[in-house]
């Protein structure tokens, strides 16, 4: 077991996650096999939305290309110290990122500190095209962050991470990296993420060689979300690489939809402004659950509107648009 699994794990040792955590699996696999919902735990994961603004223009991101149509803002300090608090003796994983740059936040690195105080497993995700507080990041007690890099060359990565600066999201890769050696720090957990396109394809066996170089624990290459015709010039040429079939001027998934999503159990969003989504694929929060300022993590997750999207994904998933274009059961993360 490597560092990462040892510590998530530890943060389900409580006896009081771990019941959750357990229980709702149950739950779970109990619904598929009667096909009606059954919800009698909290899930294990959590999605807190610290911003849903970002510093690039990535073609493909709803931030990026400006169709986001939820309005813009950034987590108060007081609903993260609530939602925390609402839910530190029942859930083991908080997921900080969801439809921005969790680093514009000027209270994120705070947050880090909370939740670690909390002892959840805290990840991040983060473009790192930003001036970064290396130190700050690896004293805070943050499990795993998430860089993501689409190229190992200024051209390359500027492809897709418009507005972006390569160089410094190399520089502050390899500062985190001599920081925790510094520290003799085995946290946060580095994972390079390689978003697979028809322009960076190629550069495979060298984004190998160079994350081995720059020792970050994990390369870990995904497949691209595209949302109409046009975004398919991103696809990449290898079929292998995509989750998705041409079909002319159109696309599908590869995998048939079922009705079934694990998400709607195990792991909820709350976006900056305390509205609960369904999943991190309700990108535009179209789906109405309600929000943390009025209401406990309680109310919301056992409340009426959850379970009315739960018993209709198990009768037609195909019935909703985001799940039509959903990562549940298909393949995000190439195993090369």
């Amino acid at each position: 077991m490597n560092k990462d699994n040892y510590l998530l794990a530890k943060a389900f040792l409580p006896k009081q996650r771990l019941w959750q955590a357990c229980g709702i699996g149950c739950d779970y696999l109990l619904s598929l096999a009667i096909h009606k919902p059954v919800v009698n735990f909290y899930p294990p994961a959590l999605m807190l939305e610290p911003t849903n603004i970002c510093n690039l223009r990535c073609p493909l991101c709803l931030t990026g290309n400006g169709t986001l149509n939820r309005p813009k803002g950034m987590m108060s300090l007081a609903l993260f110290k609530k939602i925390c608090k609402d839910v530190q003796d029942k859930i083991g994983m908080l997921i900080l990122w969801n439809q921005g740059e969790p680093f514009i936040n000027p209270d994120f690195y705070e947050m880090l500190k909370i939740a670690s105080k909390h002892q959840f497993y805290t990840m991040t995700s983060t473009n790192a095209s930003l001036e970064l507080d290396i130190e700050r990041i690896v004293k805070s007690g943050l499990n795993k962050i998430i860089i993501s890099m689409d190229g190992i060359t200024e051209e390359t990565y500027n492809n897709y991470r418009v507005n972006g600066d390569f160089e410094l999201v190399l520089k502050n890769m390899q500062a985190l990296v001599r920081c925790k050696e510094k520290l003799h720090s085995k946290t946060p957990y580095l994972v390079w993420q390689f978003i697979i396109m028809k322009h960076n394809e190629n550069e495979l066996e060298k984004v190998k060689h160079l994350a081995k170089e720059l020792k970050v624990d994990k390369l870990e290459f995904k497949t691209a979300q595209i949302y109409n015709g046009e975004d398919q010039a991103f696809l990449p040429n290898n079929s292998k690489y995509s989750r998705y079939q041409k079909n002319g001027d159109n696309f599908i998934l590869k995998t048939k939809l079922k009705n079934r999503c694990r998400r709607l159990w195990t792991q909820p969003v709350i976006n900056w402004n305390g509205e609960m989504n369904i999943c991190c694929y309700d990108k535009n929060g179209t789906i109405q659950i309600g929000n943390m300022e009025k209401n406990s993590f309680s109310e919301l997750w056992f409340g009426k509107a959850m379970q009315n999207m739960r018993k209709a994904i198990l009768k037609d998933r195909s019935a909703f648009e985001i799940c039509r274009n959903c990562g549940e059961g298909i393949v995000q993360k190439i195993k090369d």
